[in-house]
């Protein structure tokens, strides 16, 4: 017991910690792989056949030596170690993924290398790296079970006595040996004629695997290759496999870091380094491999999507390519880390994992020839698809780009440039070509020797993107090739032309053809550089990005305690403010980015640091961020989108070439044990059964493990004194899993436990991730909103909330999708929920047409809409909203489709209506959900849709502020005030709609008709209709209450008030008249639209009351001088609250001016103040005559020369009064007076004039003939005063929509 103590003790600075040796137990004999089985339940399931029937009984159809039968641990060294316990089922099932796989000798029977990774619970990784190879069965009633397999096989299937079919587990469980040539079952079927066991030797695979702390996959790769050759080599190995296997167990260390270390193989010595504290972290899977398969292009793009949390489905008939391409593109997230489901090889048993409606990253093996569009996935809306042997991806759509791609892919490529790799991809790694070698357009190296087929096969099998899959001839080729004596003069042939030999080592000898240990060493250091300068390119991008981020870290908490225990109520992180401060092309990346669950936990880990030890991969990039501020004293404000390059790529190679080159330790040599003589002799080609006393015990005399003995008590004194001055630690721990944990819905898979019950578990857990998803998500937007309402109350801060908006409205929209995809009985189109809402379609489409068939009469209800003058009422129903995205041709895809519907509900306040009347026909739900998914969970489905209600609660104009290039129907209704007699005019009138999109240009209205439809271009949000007429005919008079206008898609209704009159003679005499417009409230009665005087909506009780003020001048009321002062100081106030929101957040500035609340009504109040209007038995005087007489003053006393003594500046300013008065007046439009004292204003506003203008108007005589000794206008104080208010107006560019300033030439 002590021994093994002494083991476990040093575990955590061992290399390894565990030898295990897979492959068929003797004993047991042939058993059906139970994982297999379960994968056809589960696919019967899916497909909607009886799982039960599906799994039962052998599947004769298939050839036995292509079935799967169950492999076991046959033994594993040490028996446990206490940090890092063994789990049996996992490992058996990733080092042999589809089982035991069987041979004859007819077969290729290359050994095979692979590695794995298990992610355990606490987010901790433990790395496999195994070796498959053949070896003989001797037992006789394994060779007989085959025998009677295979004449069962031939009974049932005589027609195809050698071909198999294959079944759905080959589909996607196949083995990769089958993979290794087409033609292996054609040759079986020709050379050998299936398995006879007189004259066919049978061989089955076999696996040695290591299992280690950290991923050092070259060491580990030599090493069990130099075992496996001590087995297949004519002679014993020089000492027995015992010593080599217990001197890597016990006797190597882990490098301690920034040191290299060398440890002894059977035949070779192994060298490994580790980076030191302020470099990297390790990687040592090849990133040039992963550059070479998908090119630059492809992996930035899959870089992307990782970084945005996307789902990533890796697909390859290679085991290792997965884990390469896996691990490489997580490698890059550097200071991130991914937090959702990783699997890097998915077991077939573990299919159903693809159904989770969660972020995952998963490798699937392929079959050879499978056609990726058989593949049926459950959800593929945001699937970032990656077909790594065919060399390209698939992307979702509508994602943001990285920023500076274009020039990261520049400088990515001169890096692989360099060291001779195609940036294109889909060509194998070369080295530095030669004259005597070309590249081909498709990146592949051949060389300028035609002639011999053998060298051409062995180019192929080095430089062929399929892994070394050749062909059926070339294979016959290659075999004849293998032991033959001219192969080492075509190796080296193959070298001096430049193409790369590594991979021969599978084909000749193991290392003898680079020509001796260097060359393996030198393509080592190679992959080693090119890592470590790939990598520092994507860091130093995050840290330009972020070199000022914890200047936006909110630390609110006084100790970690409270701090856990409140995690999920706070704010960490200022997100408005750090996007405020970042380059305008970065922010549709970074809106997204910070988001996600990398972001939040790396800004948790900042957090958690001012109480506890930073972590690793934080402290390595603080410390670059402190470094870069040393080198680089710039003022943090100025940002730059310009591209940084990275500088630091020499340095990092040169730190990774010296460690490499002078090693800092050597373990020990292996040597003799005290072992049982006899036992575990040696016999050539199979491995031999190791001594397991000898094994599962470390050495107790060696210092290096008293060394860390020691350093492990010192560690548990120091972490006893800390949990006395700490939280209780399991309370933490515990604490610190949730926090780690929020937001994840699922946390690894374990592998181990695999029933039908643990898989109805899963499910569960997803459906209540995905409400508490959802509960976050509603939240959220609803706090956006209300932040920004709350800003234009005078609240808060302004914010950045349009692109946040849009990031979360995608973000809920990615959410529906997967939630619609969780429990798809049958997977139809990219899009779930598209997909459901066509079925829905459908059915109605159905049920309308019986319904039109049967004779029931819509007469009243058509009545009803004829007899009302206001809007008529907007049909609301799913089907109707799904027309309007259908006929919308920009958008070309399902998702698309399913995106806008989204938007388009959520703008109308509809979503969690049509959802609910979505799911309300429960019969098409049951077809097409299973039982445990999250549509068919009532309570959860319930809240679900109450949380997406109360979305209702702000208004978004998603929908509108996106789709801006299409047609949309609008209806425009005008409203007489129908208790006078005129209601209706003779003359021909017209109106024009305008909107921050656009205008409609001038429509004519049918006479005596009071409602028009037309289809323009998307307008957007409308500001402002012109109405006029052309004064023809008898009544040409026309008393209008106020216009209406509807979008007929968003149903959006805006209200523009008028209540004057439009003719010559009558009111100012205006033809034509600009009406600023706001949004109406919907009402779920009908009237709210009939010329009630519905009060608009308010936005405050300030506002309220000013309306009162502005509106009511004409109808009697008087508002005192205190009012009119407060109304314009109030107007003045929210156009500078305007110009200080970001521009993307701006509402309508013509509103702000012109509007019921605006600058314009409340100078027009102060004119009106003490103004004689009323005269007796003559027409009413307007503030506009005033103007005009005022000006008519002016330019006679100019003509007559009394203005020339007035200083220049005030001459100047008379001049363009005068300009811009007789520039109103000379106007085609016959706008009226009160219209043309608005042209002022607004005109005045604009060129930063009426602070010029109003001392003008003030000295001119005529003021004291028009109004009263008490008038504001005659109070030299209040002047004063107002032109000190509008001085304000002059730091902000007032720009005037086109309707306010149409035909006025200046």
């Amino acid at each position: 017991m002590s021994g093994t103590n002494a083991a476990s003790g040093a575990a955590p600075c061992r290399f390894a910690h565990y030898f295990v040796i897979c492959g068929i137990d003797t004993e047991t004999g042939l058993e059906p792989d139970e994982l297999a089985a379960l994968y056809q339940w589960l696919e019967a399931d899916r497909q909607g056949r009886d799982p039960d029937t599906a799994a039962t009984g052998e599947n004769f159809e298939q050839s036995p030596l292509k079935r799967t039968f169950k492999s076991k641990v046959l033994a594993h060294y040490p028996e446990n170690v206490e940090w890092n316990p063994f789990d049996q089922d996992a490992v058996n099932m990733l080092c042999m993924p589809k089982g035991l796989s069987f041979r004859t000798q007819a077969d290729s029977r290359e050994p095979q290398f692979h590695s794995f990774l298990i992610t355990r619970e606490d987010g901790s990784r433990t790395y496999g790296f195994v070796h498959t190879f053949y070896e003989e069965v001797t037992s006789p009633q394994i060779c007989s079970a085959m025998q009677t397999l295979y004449q069962m096989h031939q009974a049932e299937n005589p027609s195809s006595a050698t071909s198999s079919s294959s079944s759905s587990m080959d589909s996607l469980a196949s083995s990769l040996d089958e993979a290794d040539s087409p033609s292996s079952s054609s040759c079986r079927s020709a050379a050998c004629g299936g398995y006879d066991a007189s004259r066919d030797t049978l061989y089955v695979s076999k696996a040695l695997c290591l299992i280690t702390p950290m991923p050092f996959m070259h060491a580990c790769h030599s090493f069990l290759s130099q075992v496996h050759r001590a087995v297949m080599a004519d002679l014993p190995p020089p000492l027995p496999l015992e010593s080599y296997v217990h001197n890597v167990l016990y006797e190597v260390p882990l490098p301690p870091p920034g040191r290299s270390l060398k440890f002894h193989g059977v035949y070779e010595p192994i060298v490994c380094q580790r980076p030191g504290p302020g470099e990297l972290p390790l990687a040592d899977f090849p990133l040039g491999q992963t550059f070479t398969l998908l090119g630059v292009e492809n992996l930035v793009q899959l870089f992307n999507c990782t970084l945005l949390e996307m789902q990533i489905l890796l697909y390859s008939q290679d085991y290792q390519r997965l884990m390469t391409v896996a691990e490489g593109i997580t490698t890059l997230l550097f200071p991130f880390q991914w937090q959702h489901v990783y699997v890097p090889i998915l077991p077939a048993s573990l299919l159903h994992f693809l159904d989770a409606p969660v972020p995952y990253l998963m490798g699937l093996q392929s079959k050879e020839g499978t056609d990726r569009s058989k593949l049926e996935l459950p959800q593929e809306a945001n699937l970032c698809f990656v077909d790594i042997d065919n060399h390209c991806i698939e992307l979702p759509e509508d994602f943001p780009q990285f920023p500076n791609k274009p020039e990261l892919i520049q400088e990515l490529s001169e890096v692989l440039l360099h060291y001779g790799i195609s940036p294109v991809g889909g060509a194998p790694p070369t080295s530095v070509p030669t004259s005597t070698t070309t590249t081909t357009p498709h990146g592949s190296v051949s060389t300028r020797h035609p002639g011999l087929k053998s060298q051409q096969a062995l180019r192929e099998l080095e430089d062929d993107g399929r892994n070394g899959n050749l062909g059926g001839e070339q294979l016959a080729v290659l075999e004849l090739l293998q032991g033959n004596a001219t192969l080492e003069r075509l190796q080296a042939l193959a070298k001096r032309t430049g193409v790369r030999v590594e991979a021969l080592r599978g084909v000749g000898g193991e290392g003898e053809a680079q020509g001796g240990r260097t060359a393996v060493e030198e393509e080592e250091l190679r992959n080693a550089k090119l890592n470590v300068q790939l990598r520092e390119v994507f860091a130093s991008r995050f840290t330009t990005m972020f070199a000022d981020y914890e200047a936006f870290v909110i630390q609110s908490a006084p100790d970690l305690e409270s701090w856990l225990t409140n995690r999920e109520q706070m704010h960490n992180f200022d997100k408005a403010s750090f996007l405020s401060d970042q380059p305008e092309p970065y922010l549709p990346f970074l809106s997204h980015f910070i988001e996600t669950q990398m972001f939040a936990t790396f800004i948790d880990n900042k957090i958690m640091s001012q109480w506890e030890e930073k972590e690793p991969l934080l402290r390595v990039f603080d410390g670059r961020i402190d470094k870069a501020r040393l080198y680089n004293v710039r003022a943090p404000s100025l940002r730059s989108s310009n591209y940084q390059r990275c500088t630091i790529l020499k340095e990092s190679a040169q730190a990774i070439e010296q460690r490499l080159m002078k090693i800092d330790h050597t373990a020990i040599h292996p040597h003799l044990l005290d072992m049982k003589i006899g036992q575990g002799k040696y016999e050539q080609g199979f491995f031999p059964k190791l001594q397991s006393d000898v094994l599962s015990v470390g050495p107790t005399n060696n210092k290096w493990s008293n060394r860390t003995a020691t350093a492990q008590r010192r560690k548990d004194r120091h972490r006893q004194q800390t949990e006395h001055l700490t939280l209780d630690n399991d309370l933490k721990e515990k604490y610190m899993q949730e926090a780690r944990s929020l937001g994840k819905n699922l946390r690894q898979p374990k592998l181990s436990d695999l029933s039908p019950a643990v898989i109805a578990q899963t499910n569960w857990k997803f459906v209540e991730g995905l409400l508490k998803e959802c509960r976050m998500k509603t939240k959220r937007m609803l706090v956006e909103k209300m932040g920004r309402e709350a800003v234009e109350l005078g609240h808060g801060e302004a914010n950045i909330t349009g692109l946040e908006e849009n990031t979360l409205i995608a973000s809920l929209c990615d959410l529906l999708e997967r939630i619609w995809s969780h429990g798809l009985q049958v997977k139809q189109g990219k899009s779930a929920l598209w997909s459901h809402l066509l079925h829905y379609q459908a059915r109605e489409e159905k049920l309308e047409q019986q319904q039109a068939e049967s004779p029931v009469s819509n007469g009243p209800e058509r009545r009803k809409s004829e007899s009302s003058i206001g809007m008529p009422s907007l049909r609301v129903s799913v089907i109707q909203d799904m027309r309007h995205i259908q006929s919308m041709g920009e958008i070309k895809t399902d998702v698309g489709r399913a995106r806008a519907w989204i938007r388009l509900s959520l703008e109308k306040k509809l979503l969690s209506q049509h959802l609910k009347q979505l799911l309300s026909r429960q019969a098409l739900t049951k077809k097409l959900y299973k039982r445990y998914a999250f549509l068919r969970c009532e309570e959860e489905k319930e809240q679900f849709l109450f949380h997406l209600l109360s979305l209702n609660t702000v208004d978004y104009f998603c929908f509108t502020s996106v789709f801006t290039t299409i047609m949309i129907p609008y209806r425009a209704v005008i409203i007489p005030i129908k208790k006078l007699s005129n209601a209706m005019t003779t003359s021909n009138p017209w109106v024009c709609v305008s909107g921050e999109l656009g205008d409609s240009g001038v429509r004519q209205i049918t006479k005596n008709v009071l409602e028009m439809t037309f289809d323009c271009q998307n307008l957007g949000k409308l500001t402002t209709v012109q109405l006029g007429h052309d004064n023809s005919g008898l009544l040409a008079k026309w008393l209008v209450d106020c216009v209406m206008v509807r979008n007929e898609i968003t149903g959006h209704t805006y209200k523009f008030p008028c209540g004057r009159w439009l003719g010559k003679g009558v009111d100012d005499g205006s033809l034509e008249r600009v009406l600023i417009g706001e949004l109406a409230l919907p009402n779920a009665d009908e009237d709210c639209v009939r010329g009630c005087r519905t009060p608009d909506m308010q936005h405050s009780p300030g506002q309220t009351r000013r309306v009162s003020i502005t509106s009511m001048g004409g109808r009697g009321y008087k508002p005192t001088s205190a009012q009119i002062q407060e109304a314009i100081g109030e107007a003045v106030n929210s156009i500078c609250k305007h110009f200080h929101k970001p521009e993307k957040e701006r509402g309508s500035l013509t509103i702000l001016l012109c509007g019921e609340v605006g600058l314009v009504g409340a100078l027009e109040q102060f004119f009106h103040n003490g103004f004689k209007s009323a005269r007796l038995f003559q027409k009413t005087v307007f503030v506009w005559d005033f103007v005009e007489k005022a000006v008519a003053y002016m330019e006679s006393a100019d003509q007559m020369g009394d203005m020339q003594e007035t200083a220049e500046p005030l001459g100047l300013t008379c001049v363009s009064l005068c300009h811009y008065v007789s520039a109103i007046n000379s106007s085609p439009r016959n706008i009226g007076k009160d219209g043309k004292f608005q042209l002022l204003v607004c005109l005045g506003a604009r060129d930063r004039l009426l602070i010029q203008w109003l001392p003008l108007l003030v000295e001119c005589p005529v003021l004291q003939r028009m109004y009263e000794e008490s008038a504001l206008l005659r109070d030299r104080t209040t002047v004063n005063a107002l032109i000190d208010v509008l001085q304000t107006l002059h730091d902000f560019p007032i720009t005037l929509e086109a309707s306010l300033v149409k035909g006025i030439d200046l």
